[in-house]
């Protein structure tokens, strides 16, 4: 059989739709220790003239951000038999950490929201490092991407739900939330750990995936460094905007007159999650990966489009403010998501680089976060006097602009970086050359087999 082929056997889809039930219930788990803490208002409780739900979302900001340059190694040097056990005790931790921002009293429990985000932020590398270098792994990204679009909006309803119906008060809320999420954790990482490593097709068709040492990552970096900083600057902008409205979608709805409905954060997210996973994991009917590598570049163009549209809709009341949420979130997560997994997948894939995706999702990750906490302290500090919700529709309109250019330059970049990394390793030329090339593209960084890029 072809090795290429977009045919998969029955066992290849047994293994991946276990792979991604597994990989989305342990990420949806992981987001009931992650965001809970935001469906609440901590109304009334203000420090240094700042609301205090404003300190805790920067708190567990800053610990997430600093995780994530933390992942950069972590992630990019895991090994596959440590990787279910680390997933297991950073939940744990960041679930003791939720313990002691209940016990301990206002504001000196801000610490712990810090420490419950430091070990949540390197948990996606771990599950997609499971998923990453197989032919279905559109798919498989495509509903890992989707947990993350619906588990934001899911873990707030239940911490919502707690909250409204439980007597439990604001602080014990993230804890207790938690503890209803921890066994389904469990059983699913088990699962997930029994996922096949890569086949020898799916090793022909996506390359190779190891890890990698520092030198080989700053490698990498500077083989791609224009269109890596087009990208990486591109997500930076998505990164804060999707994170503005995550974290402050309680006090958004509140404005817009949803305050006392817990279900409007999950109905709001569902049409993301449902478009995002069928886009996104159509991508695995595109055999060559460079022609792939651009659709995700066009979807995410698309995606600044649907969201600077909606807002224009929006602000001239020709939609109402629960289709602007949510036609903002599909936007924002239709360019958001190819950067978490498939964008880069099949940029190591045109190129036939060894390497691995997580280490350099989490590079854009980190910068993306750092952007995020940045706006929080300037919206926060600068004392603008201006709504959530208006903040949010400038952040959108001159966000997808700046977005649309920077995205555009880097599928340029990459569609000519490619012509030239083509047109030097054509397979008849690789295959009389032989030894000789397979040896210099080694050196390089590269995959052994240079002459079947792009398949």
């Amino acid at each position: 059989m072809n090795p290429v082929t977009v045919h998969f056997s029955r066992k290849e889809w047994q293994v991946s739709l276990l792979a991604a039930l597994s990989a989305f219930c342990v990420y949806t788990c992981m987001y009931a220790f992650r965001k809970p803490f935001t469906s609440a208002d901590f109304s009334g409780l203000r420090y240094a003239g700042v609301d205090y739900k404003i300190w805790l979302v920067i708190a567990q900001t800053i610990g997430y951000t600093a995780s994530k340059f933390f992942g950069i190694g972590f992630i990019g040097a895991m090994h596959t038999d440590k990787r279910a056990p680390a997933i297991l005790k950073l939940i744990f931790l960041s679930w003791v950490s939720l313990l002691f921002f209940a016990l301990f009293p206002a504001p000196y429990n801000l610490i712990f929201l810090l420490l419950n985000g430091f070990p949540l932020g390197v948990i996606y590398g771990l599950v997609f490092s499971y998923l990453e270098g197989r032919r279905t792994t559109e798919l498989l990204g495509a509903v890992l991407s989707a947990s993350f679009i619906f588990a934001s909006g899911f873990a707030q309803t239940a911490g919502k739900f707690v909250l409204l119906n439980w007597n439990v008060t604001e602080y014990w809320m993230p804890w207790v939330t938690g503890l209803l999420f921890f066994p389904v954790l469990i059983l699913f990482t088990w699962l997930l750990d029994k996922t096949p490593l890569p086949d020898q097709r799916d090793i022909y068709s996506r390359t190779e995936r190891k890890p990698m040492s520092r030198k080989r990552r700053r490698d990498f970096i500077k083989s791609f460094f224009p269109g890596l900083l087009a990208l990486i600057t591109a997500y930076i902008i998505l990164t804060i905007i999707r994170d503005y409205r995550s974290n402050f979608a309680s006090n958004m709805w509140t404005e817009l007159g949803y305050g006392r409905n817990a279900a409007v954060f999950t109905q709001s997210e569902l049409p993301a999650s449902v478009l995002v996973l069928l886009l996104m994991g159509s991508l695995i009917l595109v055999r060559k990966n460079i022609h792939a590598l651009l659709i995700n570049h066009i979807v995410i163009v698309l995606g600044f489009l649907i969201s600077m549209a909606s807002s224009f809709l929006f602000l001239e009341d020709r939609i109402s403010p629960f289709w602007w949420m949510t036609l903002s979130g599909v936007g924002l997560y239709m360019g958001y998501v190819p950067f978490n997994c498939m964008l880069f997948e099949r940029l190591i894939a045109s190129f036939r680089y060894v390497s691995n995706a997580g280490f350099i999702i989490y590079v854009a990750d980190s910068f993306g976060y750092l952007g995020s906490t940045g706006v929080l302290l300037i919206k926060n500090f600068a004392r603008l006097d201006i709504s959530w919700t208006r903040f949010f529709i400038g952040m959108v309109l001159m966000g997808s602009v700046a977005g649309i250019v920077l995205v555009i330059v880097s599928g340029l970049y990459f569609q000519k970086r490619y012509r030239h990394f083509s047109s030097n390793n054509k397979s008849s030329s690789y295959e009389k050359k032989g030894n000789r090339n397979r040896g210099r593209y080694s050196r390089a960084g590269y995959g052994k087999s240079p002459g079947i890029a792009g398949v």
